[in-house]
């Protein structure tokens, strides 16, 4: 069906509102709803934690009886199943809905089409597809999860002009400036997991958390990045090289995937708090492709990779980056210097990875790339 300018409008407000969730909503999706009568808005709700109600349902409690004779509008298909909470497209039959306008389809396979199916075969007119770019760009690691059974990998990167990332003696900090760093906060507040390689353990000994100077920060539509949400910490350490004394340990919530245990360290690191997964691959190395499917059975939705060249080039090589997150710096570090990614020579121009850009912008005195490696 063709949409109105006021349909665009309304579902705007709607994807507003499901922003609003970006931080606290893992493992479920970011969704937002308004309803609308007579041309005018009468409630709006925002899914905001996990375990408590839908976007449907605050937005319908603000409506009352309002919500008779008016139109839904939703950034993810109303769910047809009882989950945490009770099937959405129910109450909104309940509560006397005439018209349902979803962004998009819910790709989980336990609703995909049959929430909209429900409210259209009880009299409810539907339609999808409005704004549908705009509302996956709010769930891409759920979408990944229910469409690949893969976490969403978005592997953020602080390099110089000349595509450096450390010295060749290691040092790395700090490349970029305070801006920047302050940025990568909100990626990481955002995602459900940190991954990173022990190689970068041993070198910048890093937190990986969150961290927003204790005080909780609320960005332009309302979305509250919530220190008290950390992300799990995941390292990739083939044979348990990490230190016990990493201040990524520090709190919990470590998972470090590795292959081998010739030093005997299993013990000690499950007494420091970490938990441990065994997944070697054929060359005795940690398999990636099997601790993201790993991952996304936990119900993680989006990684935030922040390593080294190693662990970035093997996932690269692997097809396993969604997304690449660059913080350029105006500085040259020189060719000895260590490179974003190891990959092996290329002879013809056709090996090349090619990249489509999504976003540039600067970020205090450095410039932030967001780019998609493309399929070939």
């Amino acid at each position: 069906m063709a949409f109105t300018s006021q349909d665009h409008l309304f579902m705007s407000r709607a994807l507003q509102l499901a922003e609003q969730g970006l931080f606290t909503t893992k493992p479920n999706p970011r969704v937002g709803c308004v309803i609308v009568k007579d041309g005018k808005v009468v409630g709006e709700g925002a899914h905001l934690k996990a375990g408590e109600p839908h976007a449907e349902v605050f937005a319908l409690q603000q409506a009352g009886a309002n919500a008779s004779g008016a139109t839904a509008y939703v950034t993810l298909e109303p769910c047809n199943h009882t989950g945490r909470t009770p099937p959405c497209s129910h109450t909104l039959l309940k509560a006397g809905i005439s018209k349902v306008v979803a962004a998009m389809q819910d790709p989980n396979p336990l609703v995909a089409g049959s929430g909209l199916a429900h409210l259209q075969a009880h009299g409810v007119e539907v339609a999808s597809g409005l704004m549908q770019a705009q509302a996956e760009a709010l769930n891409p690691g759920f979408i990944a999860r229910m469409t690949r059974n893969m976490p969403y990998v978005r592997s953020k990167i602080a390099a110089s002009l000349d595509g450096k990332t450390a010295l060749s003696n290691g040092v790395s900090q700090w490349i970029t400036g305070e801006a920047a760093r302050a940025d990568v906060q909100y990626w990481r507040a955002r995602s459900c997991a940190i991954l990173t390689g022990v190689g970068t353990v041993l070198a910048d000994n890093p937190s990986m958390t969150v961290r927003l100077n204790g005080q909780p920060q609320i960005d332009a539509h309302g979305a509250r990045m919530d220190i008290g949400l950390q992300p799990m910490r995941i390292i990739v350490d083939s044979a348990l090289k990490t230190p016990l004394n990493a201040k990524i340990l520090a709190g919990g919530n470590v998972l470090i995937a590795f292959a081998h245990d010739a030093e005997y360290k299993s013990a000690a690191l499950l007494a420091a708090g970490a938990e441990l997964l065994c997944i070697p691959n054929e060359q005795g190395k940690v398999c990636l492709k099997t601790l993201l499917a790993h991952l996304a059975a936990r119900e993680i939705n989006e990684v935030l990779a922040e390593a080294g060249e190693g662990l970035n080039g093997a996932l690269l090589a692997q097809n396993m980056i969604d997304e690449l997150l660059i913080y350029y710096a105006p500085k040259l570090m020189g060719g000895a210097a260590k490179s974003m990614f190891a990959m092996p020579a290329f002879s013809a121009m056709q090996q090349a990875v090619d990249l489509q850009i999504l976003d540039v912008r600067n970020i205090g005195s450095d410039i932030r790339l967001r780019a998609k490696p493309v399929s070939k």
